[in-house]
């Protein structure tokens, strides 16, 4: 027996859409506390970045900043400096996920509480 498809509202299908592409964005484990910690912090070097996301290495970081740059949501500023140092901020673009990254923090302390409250 075939299973028809559920027809969705034309609405509801880019919604649907828009949060694929935004999970796809933001995938993986690293990218999202990334966007955090440049959001709450500001401005930050490489090495201040990987100490505070903790638990990432290296090649990982560069990974990931690399692919939020070319996403558009972070820049990265080479500056003059002997030795070269290098800053990375969130762009405007980047600074929209604000509510996301807000509406996720309060998530996850209410969740943090009820996993307390009922242990």
């Amino acid at each position: 027996m075939k299973k028809e498809k559920i027809e969705i509202a034309i609405h509801c299908n880019e919604h649907i859409r828009g949060v694929k592409d935004t999970m796809s964005l933001l995938d993986g484990k690293w990218k999202t506390l990334i966007i955090s910690h440049l959001f709450y912090i500001g401005k930050m070097r490489f090495m201040d970045l990987k100490r505070q996301v903790e638990g990432i290495a290296s090649k990982t970081l560069s990974k990931e900043l690399k692919d939020l740059e070319m996403n558009r949501l972070i820049i990265r500023t080479q500056n003059n400096t002997m030795p070269v140092s290098v800053e990375y901020e969130l762009t405007e673009f980047g600074r929209s996920l604000h509510k996301i990254i807000d509406t996720m923090g309060e998530w996850g302390i209410q969740y943090r509480e009820q996993i307390i409250i009922r242990s």
